[in-house]
């Protein structure tokens, strides 16, 4: 005599409706940068990028998920062997309490021993700093990219603003001929 199964199986399909997907928040899932170093561009010339992680804590982990990092007067430095970021605002988060962080504290920089050299014997060069370009997520985890620098000059940022006006002046005058040549 067959045992009779005390429970069925239902396919997912005909399981009924199923609760529609929670949108991830886009700087979470590392669709969109967490903060952004705009003047980074235009003050320095970005020579070596290098990708590192930042020691935190976990309610500026918090902040920076809801947008409050600010990357503009950060810097790198390197010291007896290891790297930190300086200067780099990471404002309250919204629901702490007492034991939120401090704002502008200093935070170590996880890199390989051999990045740390590299980055090392890079900025010991007169005239070249590390600048923070980018923050943003990678698997859940906070990723700066940092580029070694080289100041700019006035009129190297003149000369800059020039070439970037006369590509796209340049850009213009093809899609021009190109529409003209459409009709």
């Amino acid at each position: 005599m067959a045992r009779q199964s005390s429970h069925v199986i239902v396919p997912k399909d005909a399981a009924g409706p199923q609760k529609p997907a929670r949108p991830r928040d886009p700087v979470a899932s590392g669709q969109r940068d967490a903060a952004h170093n705009r003047a980074a561009g235009h003050n320095y010339f970005l020579l070596d990028k290098f990708e590192a992680g930042l020691a935190l804590r976990g309610t500026e982990v918090k902040s920076i998920r809801e947008g409050k990092a600010n990357l503009k007067d950060a810097y790198g430095l390197v010291k007896d062997g290891e790297a930190f970021l300086l200067n780099l605002h990471i404002g309250p988060y919204s629901h702490g309490n007492i034991a939120n962080h401090d704002e502008t504290r200093t935070r170590k920089l996880l890199l390989h021993r051999e990045e740390v050299r590299r980055l090392s014997s890079k900025t010991q060069i007169k005239g070249h700093t590390l600048i923070p370009t980018r923050l943003y997520f990678r698997n859940g985890r906070v990723k700066c990219e940092l580029a070694v620098a080289k100041g700019k000059q006035d009129w190297d940022k003149r000369e800059t603003e020039r070439r970037r006006e006369a590509d796209r002046e340049a850009r213009a005058a093809i899609n021009a001929s190109k529409h003209r040549m459409g009709r």
